[in-house]
């Protein structure tokens, strides 16, 4: 297929290169011209507009930072919209409010444009290894022909319902990281406090009920305090955020993640944006008194 790939940054680049590798031809645009040139050194073309690679493409992929990024990549100037043709498709992977997701979706349709919303859970890791969830929302038809696009990027390909489903979904995936992160965190510190070798708590629990990726990879950061990112704490933020915004506009409480939102808001504040969101175990120390 003929594929636009619009956001080079962490994600975006390796993305594009698997799908090239795939057998597609690939039209990249970055913000920046040396964010294009991985991608282009590995057979895509590289494109000086958004609109410009939107034109050349039957599927425009969209992989940026947050909501009003998409809303300028779709609708600003030399966007996706004066590019594109009708009968195209436009798939969102960028992780965005669900209710900006149907709005953009609706704008989309006059024009003739079908939309696939289509977040990401895997990391850099799975970008890079074409390993990434897929969680869709989205016309049954549309995903069907945008399928094949899918499976050179990821495994676990879902779809979970129509437009915004997939964002509905991401939003489930970090809240359950979120509060699995402040769980985790709060228990090593518990173990610290008590005086018992954190280390050997987290081994005994790997093996029970306890059990999880989090406590695996996250735990060891925290045991180890390094932070070096997997997924930064400005970007976590980002995502709660939008979760509780969309909690905000159905009336629904969730008061975990409202706790591990101000945690990440503290790290923000204190300058800690750039470290993976496992840190939210320094600001569950430094409120036990066990800052190292």
């Amino acid at each position: 297929m003929d594929i636009a790939f619009i956001g080079m940054g962490i994600m975006g680049k390796p993305m594009a290169v698997n799908l090239r590798k795939a057998g597609h031809t690939v039209f990249v645009h970055g913000r920046r011209a040396v964010s294009m040139v991985q991608p282009v050194e590995a057979g895509c073309a590289g494109c000086t507009t958004i609109a410009e690679a939107a034109a050349q493409a039957e599927i425009i992929i969209v992989m940026v930072s947050d909501t009003p990024d998409v809303e300028q990549v779709l609708f600003g100037d030399a966007g996706v919209a004066q590019g594109a043709k009708p009968g195209s498709v436009v798939v969102d992977m960028s992780t965005i409010s669900p209710t900006a997701t149907r709005a953009f979706a609706e704008k989309l349709q006059a024009r003739g444009i079908d939309m696939l919303d289509a977040p990401v859970s895997g990391g850099d890791v799975g970008a890079i290894n074409a390993t990434l969830s897929i969680m869709v929302g989205g016309k049954p038809e549309v995903f069907e022909r945008v399928k094949p696009v899918f499976e050179a990027m990821g495994k676990n390909i879902v779809r979970v319902g129509d437009i915004g489903a997939g964002q509905v979904a991401k939003a489930c995936n970090q809240i359950v990281v979120a509060v699995t992160i402040e769980g985790v965190a709060e228990a090593l510190t518990f173990a610290r406090k008590n005086g018992v070798d954190p280390a050997r708590v987290r081994d005994a629990l790997m093996g029970g009920f306890a059990g999880s990726r989090i406590l695996e990879v996250h735990g060891k950061r925290m045991l180890d305090n390094d932070y070096t990112p997997g997924f930064k704490t400005k970007l976590h933020q980002k995502d709660i955020n939008i979760v509780m915004q969309t909690a905000k506009e159905l009336g629904l409480a969730l008061p975990g993640a409202a706790l591990v939102m101000q945690h990440l808001n503290a790290l923000m504040g204190t300058g800690n944006g750039e470290l993976d969101s496992a840190a939210v175990m320094k600001i569950v120390e430094r409120e036990s008194g066990m800052e190292r």
